[in-house]
């Protein structure tokens, strides 16, 4: 898989450099979704077929798939105890690890795998580090059913939030909504700015018909931003 973009090699140093970094023989490992993932996972393969020994848990139907292709060993979550490490990307991430994922719809499952690692490394290429979340279209993943209440319910507690009447867009439109490997549909509320991302998430989860969202914090442990020019750099939170 050769890079095509500044973005795309960017993305490639930061999936190498965590795998150098944190990545140790013998270790299950939960395996993230997304571009920055699929660069993780091709190199992992190539890793696996130099005597890596690893076994992985995938966080989506279309990682799985990725693995299985590279020669990466997988098993299911409910055969494991405690992961030993989580590596995924993120669509945000700020100073503190705070991120917003889920723009490659698979945030429901990321979540779970990433909360039954002993440490999550998100990967990302420098585009992504943020300030302050909300840039980046918050995605809310809710049950098909009654969604359009549950849309309303969102937006009373947006207002109450003082985030005004944001945007909120049904992932891959009305007519043909996206599917999540979960069943669901994804909700993409375009709030611009998140001043207190931990309160938002625990209020979006006392939202019936609301099954995850993609407010991740106090998740990940470390962070390994790459660059075009081939350098890296690593943060720690905890």
């Amino acid at each position: 898989m050769q890079s095509t973009s500044p973005q795309d090699e960017a993305k490639r140093v930061a999936a190498a450099q965590a795998i150098e970094r944190f990545l140790v023989d013998g270790m299950t490992i939960g395996l993230g979704s997304g571009t920055t993932s699929r660069w993780f996972v091709r190199i992992l393969g190539e890793r696996v077929a130099q005597g890596l020994r690893v076994t992985g848990v995938p966080s989506s139907k279309s990682t799985g798939q990725l693995a299985t292709e590279v020669g990466v060993a997988l098993a299911d979550l409910n055969d494991v105890d405690q992961l030993d490490l989580t590596i995924d990307g993120a669509d945000e991430i700020d100073g503190k690890g705070q991120m917003i994922k889920g723009g490659g719809a698979n945030l429901l499952w990321e979540k779970i795998v990433a909360c039954a690692s002993k440490k999550m490394v998100c990967i990302v290429d420098e585009s992504k580090l943020v300030e302050g979340l909300g840039r980046f279209p918050l995605p809310v993943e809710v049950i098909p059913f009654a969604w359009r209440s549950t849309e309303r319910h969102l937006r009373a507690l947006f207002k109450e939030n003082g985030l005004g009447d944001p945007k909120i867009d049904m992932r891959g439109g009305l007519e043909k909504p996206l599917i999540t490997d979960s069943g669901h549909y994804l909700l993409d509320c375009h709030l611009e700015k998140i001043p207190e991302p931990e309160s938002l998430g625990a209020n979006l989860k006392q939202i019936p018909g609301v099954v995850e969202h993609g407010l991740f914090i106090g998740i990940a442990t470390d962070a390994v931003v790459g660059h075009a020019s081939g350098e890296s750099e690593v943060f720690t939170f905890r």
